[in-house]
């Protein structure tokens, strides 16, 4: 692998051994020469081809284990990850985030209903009792790979919506088109492991890492347009943010 990735390791740079290491593989990675799945020489060998200690190749490796960009599985070693889908944090859909970037996601549409809203929709929404909502679970695909799992409950009082329409195209971009101008949102964004029903969907194994996120969106106008409950691959989704000082 080293040879085949030309790493250059300079004894003289100020720039510690280690992170050499780590900036040549980082390199590999993001130009493509790495793929994803991509398997690493063992680190014994690996520190034995660039003339390194073994304590210095074990340190580089667990900082690109802790990036993400690589990691460890038993019998197997140590793999490329998934290339990731990072999303930053702003009032967006994750179809046109993807679009956005070049992707080309598909939608698959696994339950679609218009039926009265229970009371923690009513409540979530504002919505007085009786009044009926769209909601749906969709599969969203990127390279035919799954990506997320999305449940959502849409108040029926402002577009049409059926399930057609769901499998081409983003809830926000329909939800503009009929009229809607997001100004904010409530948003939540956890972890759990996946369970019997999220596995197979997302292809994925029993007790692997996703990430959740729970939103309410909020129109100009002060109405809770939607509510949704949303998972994600752990191995392909993250999300960016930045923090400021105040």
């Amino acid at each position: 692998m080293a040879n085949q990735l030309s790493l250059h390791i300079d004894r003289s740079s100020p720039v510690p051994l280690y992170h050499q290491v780590v900036q040549g593989i980082e390199a590999a990675i993001h130009s493509g020469l790495l793929e994803p799945g991509s398997r690493l020489d063992n680190e014994i060998d690996l520190a034995a081809r660039l003339n390194l200690s073994r304590p210095t190749m074990r340190k580089a490796m667990d900082e690109l284990v802790r990036s993400g960009l690589l990691v460890r599985k038993r019998g197997v070693g140590t793999q490329v990850v998934s290339s990731q889908v990072r999303r930053p944090l702003e009032l967006s859909s994750l179809y046109d985030d993807l679009t956005n970037n070049g992707k080309q996601p598909t939608t698959e549409v696994l339950s679609f209903s218009h039926e009265e809203a229970d009371q923690p929709t009513l409540a979530t929404l504002q919505l007085p009792a009786g009044s009926k909502v769209y909601h749906f679970t969709r599969l969203r695909k990127v390279g035919g790979k799954p990506l997320a799992l999305m449940e959502n409950w849409v108040r029926d009082d402002i577009t049409k919506i059926d399930a057609e329409t769901l499998s081409s195209e983003g809830l926000y971009a329909v939800l503009r088109r009929g009229g809607v101008n997001f100004r904010l949102a409530s948003q939540r964004i956890g972890a759990m492991v996946a369970n019997d029903y999220q596995a197979p969907l997302l292809e994925t194994a029993m007790g692997s890492a996703l990430v959740t996120m729970e939103r309410t969106a909020v129109d100009d106008t002060g109405r809770m347009v939607e509510t949704g409950h949303h998972v994600y691959r752990g191995d392909s989704y993250s999300f960016e943010m930045t923090l400021v000082q105040r």
